[in-house]
């Protein structure tokens, strides 16, 4: 399963992930690829989002079951806290001034 939801996103973008993914709500797109074609929607939501916000999220072997990447300005931020990413909600303000989560290469199945 893949989820990504983005927010804010110009219109070229959500068609493009129209064409890939069911839109089962505004922004909230799904569906079942592997790990090529997921890199492939996430580089083009990197490349055309712009001012808006999105993440993405897959089933994984991690002990949540699922892992997760996030791109724009937003108040929840990834966290890592004992080798578990969680999300912390801050203040408006804090976003910004917060380094993004190194991209971690593990393969991921199916």
């Amino acid at each position: 399963m893949l989820v990504i939801v983005v927010e804010n996103a110009p219109p070229r973008l959500r068609g493009r992930l129209a064409v890939w993914l069911l839109e089962i709500r505004a922004g909230v797109y799904v569906g079942t690829y592997g790990r090529r074609v997921r890199e492939m929607l996430w580089e083009q939501v990197l490349g055309g989002i712009e001012e808006g916000n999105a993440v993405i999220a897959w089933a994984a072997p991690t002990d949540a079951g699922f892992q997760f990447e996030t791109c724009g300005a937003n108040r929840r931020i990834p966290i890592e806290m004992d080798g578990f990413r969680l999300v912390a909600f801050g203040p408006e303000a804090v976003h910004s001034a917060l380094p993004p989560m190194p991209r971690q290469n593990k393969r991921s199945p199916r």
